[in-house]
C-alpha cells in the first residue's frame, strides 16, 4: 500500500524537538517498510499549498500523520489533518474535530466538566479559579480546598509533552489571585498561554487506546519512590526528554498491580473509554490521570497525538498487551481504512487477538 508519511521538523516544534524529524531513522517509517508498505516521506509547514501538491504528486492510498507541531505551535498542528479532509485522502489517528477540541488543555477540561467528568480545578490568568462542582456523581469532595489553599501546576495551554515543566511549575499552596499573577508571569516569560491547574500529589497513570472499538490497552504507573522528600512528583520536560537527567532515569513505568487495585483499574478504564467517545477519538491515543490520595482518579489530558516511538509509553503498552510494534503500527493503519481495502500482506504476522 503506498502510505505518505506526514512529519513535521524539529524548526516546527515550540521546544525545537521533533520525533520523527528525520524519516531516514523513524521507527514508524521502519515498521511501516517491514510491514510491505511504500512510504514517502513528506515534510509539513504551514505552507499547506507546498504540502498539498506534494501528496497530488504521490497519490497516496493513506496518509500516516505523525505532524505533532507547525508554525512553532502544537495548536497548529491541526491544519494538517483539515487539509487532509479537503482531498479524501485516509489518515491515521483522530479526525480533525477530536484534534482540535483537544488542542487546547483548557476547551477539554471544560467539555469534561459539562460531561460530568472529574478533572482538576484550574486557575486562568483572566478568569480567576474554575471548579469542577458541576454535578460529579463519582467525584469524591476535595478535602484541600475545605481546609485552605492548594498547590497548583502551571501548563501551556496548547503545548504539550511537558513543555516548559520543571519543579518551579509546581506552585503554591496560595490563593487564587496569587496564582493567577504566576500564570500571567509565566505567560509573559514564554510567549505563549499558561494556566494553573490544582496539583493532585498522587499516582500518575498512563491509558493507552488502540484500533476502532477501541481496545485499552495495560494501564501504566509512574514509579516516583525515588524521589527526594520534597522534590514534586511530576514527569516533566528533563523526566521525558533530557536522558542525562535525574528525573528521566527515575520516573520508570511499571504495569503490575496489586489485587487490591482492580476496581481502580477498572474505574481507569471505564473513564478512558468514556473519554474516547466524549471527544470522538480514533486510531490511537493516550490519556493521562491522576489518583488521589482518597482513590479518586483525575483527568489531566486527552493525548490525541502521543508519542509512539519504541521507547514511548504507547509502545511499552502494546507489549504488556500482547502486540509488537510492527502489529500496532498496522492496527492503526487499519483503523483509517474501510474494513475492504484492508491490505494484504505476506510478512505481516499474526494480530493478536484483542
Amino acid at each position: 500500500m503506498r502510505v505518505a508519511f506526514l512529519y513535521n521538523r524539529a524548526a516546527e516544534d515550540p521546544a525545537q524537538f521533533a520525533e520523527d524529524d528525520d524519516p531516514s531513522r523513524s521507527p514508524v517509517v521502519a515498521a511501516l517498510k517491514w510491514l510491505g508498505h511504500e512510504v514517502t516521506p513528506v515534510a509539513c509547514t504551514l505552507d499547506l499549498a507546498q504540502v498539498r501538491n506534494r501528496l497530488e504528486e504521490v497519490k497516496p492510498e493513506v496518509t500516516f500523520n505523525r505532524v505533532e507541531s507547525l508554525g512553532g505551535s502544537d495548536a497548529m498542528a491541526a491544519a494538517i489533518p483539515m487539509l487532509l479532509d479537503t482531498t479524501c485522502i485516509p489518515y491515521t489517528g483522530c479526525h480533525t474535530a477530536a484534534i482540535v477540541a483537544t488542542a487546547s488543555k483548557l476547551s477539554a477540561k471544560e467539555r469534561l466538566i459539562r460531561c460530568g467528568l472529574p478533572t482538576p480545578e484550574w486557575v486562568e490568568a483572566d478568569f480567576g479559579l474554575r471548579i469542577a462542582d458541576c454535578g460529579l456523581s463519582n467525584a469524591i469532595p476535595n478535602p484541600q480546598f475545605a481546609i485552605g489553599n492548594p498547590q497548583f501546576i502551571l501548563k501551556s495551554v496548547f503545548e504539550h509533552a511537558s513543555f516548559e515543566m520543571d519543579d518551579t511549575a509546581v506552585v503554591g499552596p496560595a490563593a487564587p489571585d496569587e496564582i493567577a499573577e504566576l500564570v500571567r508571569k509565566r505567560t509573559k516569560l514564554t510567549g505563549k498561554p499558561f494556566f494553573a491547574e490544582r496539583f493532585v500529589d498522587g499516582r500518575e497513570f498512563n491509558l493507552s487506546l488502540l484500533g476502532e472499538k477501541p481496545q485499552v490497552l495495560p494501564p501504566a504507573v509512574i514509579d516516583f519512590s525515588a524521589f527526594p522528600t520534597g522534590k514534586p512528583r511530576i514527569v516533566g520536560y528533563g523526566a521525558k526528554w533530557n536522558d542525562a537527567s535525574f528525573e528521566f532515569r527515575n520516573t520508570p513505568r511499571h504495569f503490575d498491580f496489586p489485587t487490591s487495585d482492580a476496581p481502580l483499574i477498572r474505574w481507569l478504564k471505564d473513564l478512558a473509554v468514556e473519554c474516547w467517545r466524549l471527544f470522538g477519538l480514533r486510531g490511537y491515543a493516550r490519556i493521562d490521570f491522576r489518583v488521589d490520595s482518597a482513590g479518586q482518579p483525575w483527568i489531566l489530558e486527552i493525548n490525541t497525538n502521543p508519542c509512539i516511538a519504541p521507547t514511548s509509553g504507547f509502545a511499552a503498552a502494546l507489549e504488556q498487551g500482547g502486540l509488537s510494534y510492527d502489529d500496532g503500527i498496522q492496527r492503526i493503519i487499519e483503523a483509517a481504512l474501510p474494513l475492504r481495502t484492508y491490505p494484504s500482506i505476506a510478512k505481516r504476522r499474526p494480530l493478536a487477538a484483542n
